[in-house]
């Protein structure tokens, strides 16, 4: 499917508000508001930001007239308070502008021909740990250092959404989802996690996991798939984005791995049909 045009209309508005705020005092001044507990004074914000009353005045002026920022007086002063609107809209222009919110594939097409996926079977779980582990020897895989027991993956995996990879008839990779909570409200809320052996990537076996995971969480019902990625991971964070998952953010500092502390993307896909 391809991404709807952005509409000129659209782009207007936009280019507007990125205009208004390529300039650096605004910006400061502008978090400056959005972050205080309540309404501001010009005396406040030429306190805060060491700029004069009149320069003050003229860069509320230029927020307000995109809608960034409330003007009221009361008496003689003159009270700021950033527009509640713009906390969504703005965040919400740049990701139509950077094409976030365009429609997104559901799963990889270039799947290769000699991967097999199916279920996880009793006798696949001491090839499906040894992958784990040379997941957890490149570093980069998760937090966890060891790998957990049969015991604990069973307990943790969802039932029917357990995956291996096979080709010539050796398992090569494996794909989970495990529940993010036990409240109800999350029960179509799962997060993910694929590991192709250390002989076999690069060779489409996470491609196929993938399409194989998303395509079953959509016909299952579930409604979000979620997981966490470390940055360097990029062949990681490229094959969920050829699923159709977002980055929702960074997390910096999350953990510490091997005694150091570690970011994670935190990303996730929507099915679009729940």
């Amino acid at each position: 499917m391809e991404a709807p045009t952005l509409l000129e209309q659209d782009a207007a508005t936009y280019a507007g508000w990125f205009a208004c705020l390529a300039e650096p005092t605004r910006v400061r001044l502008l978090h400056t508001v959005a972050t205080a507990a309540r309404d501001v004074t010009i005396g406040d914000l030429t306190e805060a930001l060491g700029i004069s009353q009149s320069t003050c005045s003229h860069h509320v002026r230029k927020l307000a007239e995109v809608g960034f920022l409330r003007i009221r007086k009361e008496g003689t002063a003159t009270l700021v308070a950033v527009n509640p609107a713009c906390c969504t809209g703005l965040p919400h222009a740049a990701d139509v502008v950077m094409g976030v919110l365009a429609p997104r594939p559901c799963c990889p097409t270039d799947v290769p021909l000699d991967v097999t996926i199916r279920a996880l079977e009793s006798s696949d779980w001491p090839a499906v740990r040894r992958i784990y582990a040379e997941g957890l020897a490149t570093g980069d895989a998760c937090f966890e250092t060891e790998v957990p027991s049969r015991k604990t993956l069973d307990a943790r995996w969802l039932p029917d959404h357990r995956w291996v990879a096979e080709i010539d008839g050796h398992i090569v990779g494996w794909a989970a989802l495990s529940a993010v909570s036990t409240r109800d409200g999350y029960a179509g809320v799962a997060e993910t996690a694929i590991y192709v052996g250390e002989n076999y990537r690069g060779r489409g076996v996470g491609k196929a996991l993938i399409r194989q995971q998303v395509c079953a969480a959509d016909d299952a019902g579930l409604w979000t798939l979620q997981t966490s990625v470390f940055p360097e991971n990029r062949a990681g964070l490229a094959l969920h984005r050829s699923a159709g998952f977002r980055t929702l953010g960074v997390r910096e500092r999350i953990a510490q791995h091997h005694g150091v502390w570690r970011d994670t993307v935190f990303i996730e896909r929507r099915n679009t049909t729940v």
